[in-house]
């Protein structure tokens, strides 16, 4: 209900119509105008336009792209107040400095170009601020010594601290005995333990000097009035706040080595060079930037990101929650802030009070819940207050100097805290002013100078009814400079999306809808069979299993995940047609805003899906499943294409990073503890991981780290490690990592991308397995495999001739018939930055061609061959499942191969339904399988296909993942897994060693 208005609190006297009607237009401008002259004279000073030609572009100015802006949340059509017009001067708003802005080609070819922001330009300075010339070498530092370990005695002192509290996070009484054990060891032979016991292991950690950003506390009580003689318990609770300086935690961010070149220093606005078109990307991109400030000239521009959000770390024992809150910088990218690599950093704890259920829900307890959250954060971030208007000198890990300017930019955060946040209430838009009963109408933008002034305007009740608006709360974000919470909050991938429209929506619907028509006893039997359908799926490297189907209690993103990668196959045929193409246009949103790279075409493909989404799922209102679709975490979905103005691919801001942060920072530390008053223990937990992780940084940077303990040794004895590192292969079979119950997950790789894919056999070959081509025909039940061999071989030394390998005489083919090894595996390693990848975008997954896969049954993947790398997507590609992998040498040359059987499309395009292509295995005459031999350097990946359930009159009730692609004649290709791109991406492949068409 709304609060009850404060009689302390007198209303001015002011005009209706002096509300501010006029936004600004620039995207990331939240300021509000009574008039067009005010709107002009802030656009002149905030806004000025830039523009300065490329090298080679003086004679195409059309090349330097447009900086025009579709706003997609105002109805720009819409005709001005009269009131819009007073004053109103004619003249050029952006017109007065177009020669400033610097630009220049990235990357190879010159295929991408930026415009730099004139300004902001992150020049380099002394440690007084004082700027250098651009070639001036690095200021003078003191020089530590290349051997110098302080605190620890040497290399094998620190990798042991570092294995036993980050790697193996072994307890106190477990390190105790590793130490017993070895001390003893070494007393035999004379030498001396590294550490005597934990207390000694954890004072060397303690004593670290680089990455120590103390924590300090500070503590929060109500100091309102008492209204009655019995207070509630709250009001007399102190509650505690735990923290590290954000000021001093960014100069560590700054300062750190490893991320020198995976920093943009300078915002910019980025254009393909191919077409003109606008791209985003990462988050300093130049449409959020300051104005036109001489104080902040040659200075670097510092994006505060934040994130918080609750978590819970033990139900069983009591409900244990704590509210962590993280912090990263724009300027990192966005592949850096996925890949967890220490770019997020906890900086503290808020507090959570609580109280009796008399009390709960009382207006006073809700209003000291949100101010106590909006107080602690003004007290948290109060350091970075005074260098958000004067630059400070801050150093990087280049070892130069710059002038930092900082600024709140973003928060990370689902709807509910969102709703804390920008202080609205809930089931209203914290982005717009759309009416809570309507929320897809169009409506203008929230800030935080119209929230101001309506506040000052009206009552308590008509804010609450009319705006959404709890007026009784100050947010933080009024406490600093050029902050407005409605323009920091980001997109969210994953509680918009992922959890909240598909899961809790879309999913939810569909069963509802079942039951509708069916009634609950025929609906719970078609559930039951979309159940089967799901667990029938065949297994893929990622793809979390349902065995059950959807049916447990606890749903994490993870889950969430995976079920949209099969659930459009599963339901297809139980629901009309609408249902399907619903879903389908909702995922081709999803996997649309998930990529790396958005181009203005990507977001004209947003738009269209995203009104096709519209369109279809009125299906559900239409069979009166449900009344309305004013849902917020569904209507967030308008505003994506505004917000990838904002803040360049959401995927670098989705609250999946701060969730998975939760588990190194706060659900591990609190296992390590003894759970009476396990904060502290937790504070000091995450103090020595940032430590070790500071002292890796900084011993890495002096080149003290490369190699390995053993190799170093093996160097100072003057010996060969051939024998010890063979069998330790990044690829090998054995270093795979797996989840809970999915299959293996695939691995991150922070190798720099020296090729878009690629695809190598694991070192380990199968010696129980055939060792020449006869057994392996006899192996694979294929009588053909030796022909099939010598035609291959033909077609690898000749790779010119034109002719159908079926018309080559085999007395023209080489014969082979040598040793053979097979492999039961290979590893695909491709650029794939949309998905879950290293530092560089770098991906690697395992595709398994085995008779026996974890005691279930065989398992034979499929994979993407590439046979024309001049074609798009799948047009280029053909699916095959790969019956062997095996290798052999002839005249001297390794020939690594797949024994494949080949996959026939049907149609000539997508299905129309779902938008996945339909594949089928391939038939000879005689019904023969259609089976090949080719290179591996054709594969570019594995594929994933789900069978065509509705085709069948097949029950999936008593079938295994492993006999999935034996049981069903017809497959949807699981476009889920093709990522973008994937016409490069052919051509690169075709160029990277394969020399002959595949056989």
């Amino acid at each position: 209900m709304p609060p009850v208005r404060d009689p302390g609190r007198s209303r001015p006297t002011q005009r209706a119509d002096c509300v501010p009607q006029l936004p600004c237009d620039e995207p990331g401008c939240n300021r509000w105008f009574r008039n067009l002259s005010g709107l002009t004279q802030h656009k002149r000073t905030y806004h000025p336009s830039f523009s300065r030609y490329p090298e080679g572009f003086r004679n195409n100015p059309g090349l330097l792209g447009s900086v025009e802006h579709e706003d997609h949340v105002a109805d720009r059509s819409s005709p001005l107040p009269d009131h819009a017009s007073d004053g109103y001067q004619g003249e050029d708003l952006l017109d007065r400095e177009r020669e400033a802005m610097s630009a220049k080609f990235i990357g190879p070819g010159s295929k991408v170009y930026r415009n730099y922001h004139p300004g902001l330009n992150a020049r380099k300075c002394d440690d007084r601020g004082q700027f250098l010339p651009d070639d001036a070498p690095p200021p003078p530092r003191a020089e530590k010594v290349p051997n110098d370990w302080n605190p620890y005695r040497n290399r094998l002192e620190f990798e042991l601290a570092d294995f036993l509290f980050t790697h193996a996070e072994m307890s106190a009484k477990k390190i105790d005995m590793l130490l017993e054990i070895w001390a003893a060891l070494l007393l035999e032979s004379g030498g001396q333990p590294l550490f005597m016991n934990h207390a000694d292991l954890y004072g060397v950690i303690d004593s670290t000097r680089v990455g120590n950003v103390r924590w300090e506390n500070f503590t929060i009580q109500y100091a309102g009035e008492e209204r009655n003689n019995d207070p509630a318990p709250w009001m007399s609770d102190v509650y505690d706040v735990w923290f590290r300086d954000p000021r001093e935690v960014i100069h560590n961010i700054l300062a750190n080595s490893r991320f020198t070149d995976e920093l943009d220093y300078v915002p910019y606005r980025e254009y393909d060079a191919s077409n003109d078109q606008r791209r985003w990307q990462d988050f300093i991109h130049q449409d959020r930037i300051l104005g036109d400030d001489p104080t902040t000239g040659g200075a670097t521009l510092v994006p505060v990101i934040l994130g918080s959000d609750k978590t819970t770390v033990s139900v069983a024992t009591g409900q244990t929650d704590y509210y962590p809150l993280y912090l990263s910088i724009g300027n990192v990218r966005n592949t850096v802030r996925r890949a967890h690599r220490n770019a997020v950093v906890l900086i503290g704890f808020l507090a959570m009070p609580k109280t009796t259920r008399e009390h709960a829900s009382t207006p006073a307890f809700r209003r000291f819940k949100r101010q106590l959250f909006h107080s602690s954060l003004t007290r948290i971030l109060h350091s970075l207050c005074r260098p958000m208007k004067v630059p400070e000198t801050v150093l990087f890990g280049d070892n130069y100097y710059r002038r930092v300017i900082y600024a709140l930019a973003a928060y990370i955060t689902d709807y509910e805290e969102q709703v804390l946040l920008s202080c609205i209430v809930r089931n209203w838009c914290p982005k717009c002013l759309a009416h809570r009963d309507n929320l897809d109408e169009n409506a203008l933008r929230r800030s935080r100078e119209h929230c101001d002034t309506v506040i000052e305007e009206f009552e308590l009740c008509k804010l609450w009814e009319t705006y959404g608006i709890v007026g009784d709360i100050v947010p933080f974000t009024n406490d600093f400079p050029r902050a407005d919470i409605h323009q920091m909050l980001s997109p969210d991938i994953l509680h918009q999306l992922i959890k909240g429209s598909f899961k809790d929506h879309l999913v939810d619907w569909v069963e509802r809808y079942l039951v509708h028509i069916h009634g609950k006893s025929e609906a719970e039997k078609i559930l039951d069979d979309i159940d089967r359908r799901i667990a029938a799926v065949a297994p893929f490297t990622g793809l979390r299993r349902f065995p059950q189907g959807r049916h447990f209690k606890q749903w994490t993103g993870d889950n969430s995940k995976g079920l949209m990668k099969v659930y459009i196959a599963a339901i297809e045929g139980h629901v009309p047609k609408d249902v399907v193409r619903t879903f389908r246009a909702f995922l081709e949103f999803c996997y649309l805003v998930r990529r790396n790279v958005i181009t203005e075409q990507t977001l004209t493909e947003i738009d269209d899906a995203l009104s096709r989404f519209h369109r279809f799922r009125e299906v559900f209102r239409n069979a009166g499943v449900i009344e309305t679709f004013s849902l917020p975490r569904q209507h967030a979905m308008k505003h994506y294409p505004y917000l990838i103005h904002q803040f360049g691919a959401p995927n670098g801001l989705c609250s999946s990073i701060t969730e998975s942060k939760h588990v190194k920072a706060v659900k591990r530390p609190y296992r390590h503890t003894n759970r009476f008053k396990a904060l502290g223990q937790m504070i000091l937990i995450n103090q020595r991981l940032d430590k070790l992780t500071a002292a890796w940084a900084d011993f890495q940077q002096r080149g003290m780290l490369n190699g390995t303990c053993l190799s170093k040794a093996f160097e100072v004895l003057g010996s060969h490690t051939n024998q010890i590192s063979e069998g330790q292969d990044a690829a090998d079979e054995g270093d795979e990592q797996t989840a809970s119950y999915e299959e293996d997950a695939g691995d991150t790789l922070d190798d720099p991308m020296a090729i878009n894919a690629h695809v190598s056999l694991t070192r380990k070959y199968q010696r129980a397995r055939a060792k020449n081509v006869g057994a392996l025909a006899a192996e694979l039940g294929v009588p053909e495999i030796p022909t099939i061999l010598c035609r291959f071989l033909h077609s690898q030394l000749h790779p010119t001739d034109t002719r159908n390998p079926e018309d080559i005489p085999l007395y023209e083919c080489p014969f082979f018939d040598g040793k053979i090894r097979v492999y039961n595996s290979a590893c695909s390693t491709f650029f794939a930055p949309s998905d879950l990848s290293g530092t560089h975008g770098m991906r690697r997954e395992y595709i398994r061609s085995c008779p026996m896969w974890r005691n279930e049954g065989p398992r034979y993947d499929c994979v993407f061959v590439v046979t024309d790398p001049q074609a798009d997507g799948m047009r280029g590609l053909d699916v095959a499942r790969i019956l062997c992998f095996f290798s052999f040498k002839y005249q001297g040359t390794l020939f690594p191969c797949a024994v494949v059987h080949w996959f026939d499309r049907i149609g000539d395009g997508p299905d129309t339904a779902t938008g996945m292509w339909i594949v089928r295995p391939s038939r000879r005459t005689h019904n023969l399988r259609n089976i090949a031999i080719i290179h591996i350097n054709t594969i570019y990946r594995a594929a994933h296909l789900i069978p065509v359930y509705s085709s069948h009159n097949i029950d999936p009730r008593g079938i295994k993942p492993h006999h999935s692609y034996d049981t069903f004649h017809s497959f949807y290709v699981n476009n889920t897994l093709i990522t973008t791109h994937l016409k490069s991406h052919s051509n690169t492949l075709w160029n990277s060693g394969m020399t002959g068409a595949p056989i």
